[in-house]
């Protein structure tokens, strides 16, 4: 081999990592870019009882009224729902978004609640949407006080249809898939902020 082809040999081979970087930066930047938002909270139940449809308190039906009096008494009043997140990835972005694992914290009323985890890949393209779910589980006298009707009201606000309006944060720890594996973002990223309720 010519001393002229081995150095342009070791120049290829130099400029891989750079281009790597590049493709790592670029996947990164793309994600930042990506916008979040709420689509829609649905699959909300209190202690078990499924609250479609229901506006106030006075909506419950005696059997479900029982329900939540012994879950009250357990000290086990679970709020289960799950929270559809929209993320656009706008269409000026040179390459498309793909987030493998979300570590994420609810807060309510800028409280912080409960942690979890969105293990499912997700794959954004540029210039589209993607909705994927945040599933919920808290026991709400974990957090707050008040009677079994306060409580209700609490979770009624995130049905949309009745209670008092509460403020909702959604923060997450993406991991992002790169050319040299999963890149883990160094500080939470704020994926939504809004106010649910009223």
């Amino acid at each position: 081999m010519t001393l002229h082809r081995r150095r342009s040999l070791a120049i290829v081979f130099a400029a891989i990592p750079l281009l790597s970087s590049c493709a790592t930066l670029g996947q990164i930047h793309a994600l930042k870019d990506v916008d979040f938002s709420i689509a829609g909270i649905s699959a909300i139940r209190l202690a078990g009882i499924d609250l479609d449809g229901i506006q106030a308190f006075r909506d419950l039906s005696l059997s479900d009224g029982a329900v939540l009096a012994d879950a009250w008494r357990n000290q086990d009043v679970t709020l289960a729902m799950e929270i559809q997140v929209r993320a656009t990835n706008p269409a000026e972005n040179a390459v498309d978004a793909r987030i493998v694992r979300m570590d994420w914290t609810l807060l309510l009323e800028d409280r912080e609640t409960i942690s979890g985890v969105v293990s499912e890949e997700t794959v954004i393209p540029r210039g589209q949407s993607t909705v994927f779910p945040v599933v919920v589980r808290l026991n709400l006298l974990s957090f707050y006080e008040g009677s079994a009707r306060d409580i209700f009201e609490l979770a009624l606000s995130f049905t949309g249809l009745g209670g008092e309006p509460k403020s909702l944060e959604l923060r997450a720890l993406p991991v992002v898939e790169t050319i040299f594996g999963p890149i883990t973002y160094s500080s939470p990223v704020r994926i939504v902020r809004g106010t649910v309720g009223g």
